[in-house]
């Protein structure tokens, strides 16, 4: 299922990433890129005042879109109209915390998750692999690798 998302109303539930900071669409694009690399979910994340506008080729890339608002338009207009227009709205997840938005998806059939619950998930740690045997391996086995490593080297 493909999200669509809501940059700057994510970006106002992420507890480490301000608004007025310069940089927070790059931080949130970066965290956005490094999520549809971990689940391999495709997303289109949209927000306020661009310049030029409009799908930014120099920041999609893979399986991250990047879209601003152009003058005289909103992240959420563009956003409701990308549900209107979705071939298929109940394949869509809607990442937005705006009422309007949320409206429009639930409409049209699509699953909206708040910005809250999404910014939460986006935010915590990647699960760590864990070691496949807690002490490592024996010098047994280390004897027997060493022996087929040792063979191919023939």
């Amino acid at each position: 299922m493909p999200l669509l998302i809501d940059g700057h109303n994510l970006i106002g539930q992420m507890p480490d990433l301000q608004l007025t900071d310069p940089d927070d669409e790059m931080k949130l694009i970066s965290r956005l890129r490094a999520y549809c690399a971990r689940s391999r979910k495709r997303a289109t994340v949209v927000f306020d005042s661009g310049l030029p506008g409009g799908r930014s080729p120099q920041l999609s890339r893979g399986e991250l879109e990047v879209v601003f608002a152009s003058a005289g338009r909103t992240a959420d207009g563009i956003l409701k109209e990308r549900i209107q227009h979705s071939r298929d709205p109940r394949g869509l997840i809607v990442i937005s915390s705006d009422r309007d938005v949320a409206r429009a998806a639930r409409r049209r059939g699509a699953r909206v998750e708040p910005s809250g619950a999404f910014a939460a998930r986006l935010s915590a740690r990647p699960e760590s692999r864990q070691p496949l045997k807690p002490g490592g391996l024996s010098p047994d086995e280390i004897d027997e690798w060493l022996k087929i490593f040792k063979r191919d080297e023939k």
